[in-house]
C-alpha cells in the first residue's frame, strides 16, 4: 500500500548498502543522491518533486548504491516492492522483460554519467560546449513537443525534459535543472508547479535561444583567428548603451547608424544609468564590434550596424550570465 512519509532536512531516506524494500515518489521538497568519500559526502544528483528514487532495485534487489538525504523538509510516497511485484506479476511476460531490460540499461547509463561527472572534481562543471549541449536539448524538446502559448512562447513538461535529458542523451538531470533555474532567473523561462510534483516549463523566448545555440556553436568551433574576441560584462554594458543611442538615429544609405560619442558621454548616465566616456568604446573598436571613430567639427562619431551588433550584445550578455550563475 502506498504511504506518505516525511523526511526532515539532513535526514536520510536510505543509506548506501541498505537492503531495498520500496521505491519513492517525491511529493514535495528536494532529495540529494550522495556518495560517502572519507569523512565527507559528494552530491551526485538532486531529485525534485515529481521524480522517483529507489526504482532501480525493483527488479534486481541490489543493495542501495548511494545515500539519499533530504536537502530540506521533504515528503515522499512510499511504494513497497511487495505490492508492486504483485501488480507486475499480472502483466504479460514480454512486458516484464522489456521493463527489466530498460531498467538494466538505465542503471548502466547512470553509472556512466556518474563516472563522467566525478572523474575529476576540479573540472569545470559547465564548460561552454556542455552549456550549449543542455540548451540544445531544451530547444529540441521545445521544438518537438512544445505547446504554443501567447506571444510565441512554448511550454513543455518538466518530466518530458528530464526523460529526454537522462534517457536519450544520458546527461545529468540535476545539471539540466540548474540550467532551467538560471534561464528562469534571466527571464527566458517560467516554471509553474502543476500540483502533481511536476512543473510546466514555458520558454518565453524560443527563437532567441535557438539563434543563440547556432551562433554559440559556430563561435566555439571556429578557429580563433576567424572569430570575434569575447566580450566582457563591462564591454556588453558599453555596447548596450551605444545601441540605445543608435536606435534614436536614422540609418544612412548603407544601413549604418551614426552615434555622437560626445552626446553619449553627456547623456549616458541619464539614459542608461551608466557613464560611457568617449574612449570607453576603444576596446570594442579594436575587437571590431564597432567601426573606427570619426572626428569632425561637431564631435566624435561611431557608426553602428544595428541588426548585426544588437544580437551580439544580447548573446554575449547571456554567455557571461551563464558562466557566472552555472556553478
Amino acid at each position: 500500500m502506498a504511504e506518505a512519509k516525511k523526511i526532515a532536512k539532513d535526514s536520510y531516506l536510505f543509506r548506501e548498502g541498505d537492503a531495498p524494500d520500496a521505491m519513492y515518489i517525491v511529493k514535495s521538497g528536494t532529495l540529494a543522491v550522495t556518495k560517502t568519500k572519507g569523512n565527507s559526502e559528494v552530491v551526485l544528483a538532486e531529485i525534485q518533486a515529481g521524480s522517483m528514487v529507489g526504482e532501480m532495485a525493483l527488479f534486481d534487489k541490489k543493495p542501495r548504491s548511494a545515500n539519499v538525504k533530504a536537502l530540506k523538509e521533504t515528503e515522499v510516497i512510499s511504494l513497497p516492492y511487495d505490492s508492486l511485484n504483485k501488480q507486475m506479476n499480472e502483466l504479460p511476460v514480454w512486458v516484464r522483460a522489456i521493463m527489466k531490460n530498460l531498467n538494466e540499461n538505465l542503471r548502466e547509463a547512470n553509472k556512466k554519467i556518474k563516472i563522467l561527472e566525478n572523474s575529476n572534481p576540479n573540472e569545470e562543471r559547465f564548460p561552454p560546449h556542455i552549456t550549449n549541449k543542455y540548451l540544445s536539448i531544451l530547444n529540441l524538446v521545445c521544438n518537438k513537443y512544445g505547446k504554443t502559448e501567447d506571444n510565441n512562447a512554448v511550454s513543455i513538461s518538466s518530466v518530458l525534459l528530464r526523460n529526454y535529458t537522462i534517457q536519450i542523451f544520458q546527461e545529468a538531470t540535476n545539471k539540466m535543472q540548474s540550467m532551467v533555474n538560471v534561464l528562469t532567473e534571466l527571464g527566458y523561462l517560467e516554471q509553474e508547479d502543476r500540483g502533481d510534483g511536476s512543473q510546466k516549463i514555458t520558454n518565453l523566448k524560443p527563437q532567441e535561444l535557438f539563434s543563440f545555440v547556432d551562433w554559440y556553436n559556430d563561435w566555439l568551433f571556429k578557429q580563433e583567428k576567424d572569430r570575434l574576441p569575447e566580450m566582457s560584462d563591462s564591454e556588453v554594458k558599453i555596447l548596450s548603451g551605444i545601441l540605445q543611442f543608435a536606435k534614436k538615429a536614422e540609418p544612412d544609405r548603407k544601413g549604418l547608424y551614426k552615434v555622437n560619442l560626445n552626446d553619449v558621454q553627456n547623456d549616458s548616465m541619464k539614459e542608461t544609468g551608466n557613464l560611457i566616456k568617449v574612449d570607453d568604446v576603444n576596446p570594442l573598436v579594436e575587437k571590431k564590434y564597432l567601426t573606427e571613430k570619426i572626428m569632425d567639427e561637431q564631435g566624435v562619431y561611431i557608426l553602428v550596424e544595428l541588426p548585426y551588433v544588437e544580437p551580439l550584445a544580447r548573446n554575449w550578455s547571456l554567455v557571461n550570465n551563464l558562466k557566472k550563475k552555472l556553478r
